[in-house]
């Protein structure tokens, strides 16, 4: 049943525009237990300085902790949404919390990025 779902959603979308993307995060696994992971198997993290759904982490933050970018047809759904950052740029966001990648983690499961900046950056858990 779920496969034919699946098969007609998909035809669906084959003669048409779909411009639906689907959110790029998913649960994964390290060492703090299930995290957030992208789409590569990378390790999130949210930051205690963001508010009110709003991106604090810009510039040389940013390509530090890079933020998981939104495309303009990606839809929220459940616990993720979407927040608009500085530039006009999207982002995805867990709980309101904006998910960022950590840059000095190397492979999948890698949560070198915990409790930096005195606890201010965590592991997103589900």
């Amino acid at each position: 049943m779920l496969k034919s779902l699946m098969t007609a959603a998909l035809a669906l979308c084959a003669g048409a525009s779909c411009a639906y993307a689907e959110n790029p995060v998913t649960i994964g696994h390290t060492a703090k237990g299930p995290s957030l992971v992208d789409a590569k198997g990378m390790t999130l993290y949210t930051f205690a300085k963001d508010a009110g759904g709003k991106s604090a982490c810009n510039g040389p933050c940013a390509a530090n902790w890079p933020p998981v970018m939104a495309a303009a047809g990606d839809k929220p759904s459940g616990r993720y949404s979407i927040v608009s950052r500085d530039d006009g740029s999207k982002q995805w966001a867990y709980d309101g919390k904006p998910l960022y990648a950590w840059s000095k983690d190397k492979k999948p499961g890698d949560a070198t990025g915990d409790g930096f900046l005195d606890g201010a950056w965590r592991v997103a858990q589900p």
